[in-house]
């Protein structure tokens, strides 16, 4: 099965060939598109808009809240073993002092 229709083909070849002499503009700015990866970029957005047969884009992956990177940080950890320590030693009792009535 073909990840690209027919209209996104035309489209990419028509904005490859405007980028080649010159005439393909970027969106807001409207400069002159220089890179051939911009130009194929520009044309698959084009077949996009139109409605032709195009692969979704790929996303950058999302970033983590702190409290999701501190949970699997905790997580991922392996615990060593605790060390066990020497029982406390208990204190004597402090002497009450007596009180003057």
């Amino acid at each position: 099965m073909a990840k690209y229709g027919q209209k996104s083909k035309d489209k990419v070849g028509k904005a490859l060939h405007e980028e080649k002499h010159g005439q393909l503009k970027s969106g807001r700015s409207g400069k002159k598109v220089k890179s051939r990866k911009q130009a194929i970029a520009i044309g698959l957005s084009e077949a996009r808009k139109a409605g032709g047969k195009v692969p979704k884009k790929k996303s950058a992956p999302r970033k983590k809240s702190a409290s999701a990177r501190k949970k699997s940080s905790t997580s991922r950890k392996k615990s060593a073993p605790k060390k066990k320590s020497a029982p406390k030693k208990k204190s004597a009792p402090k002497k009450k002092s007596a009180r003057k009535r």
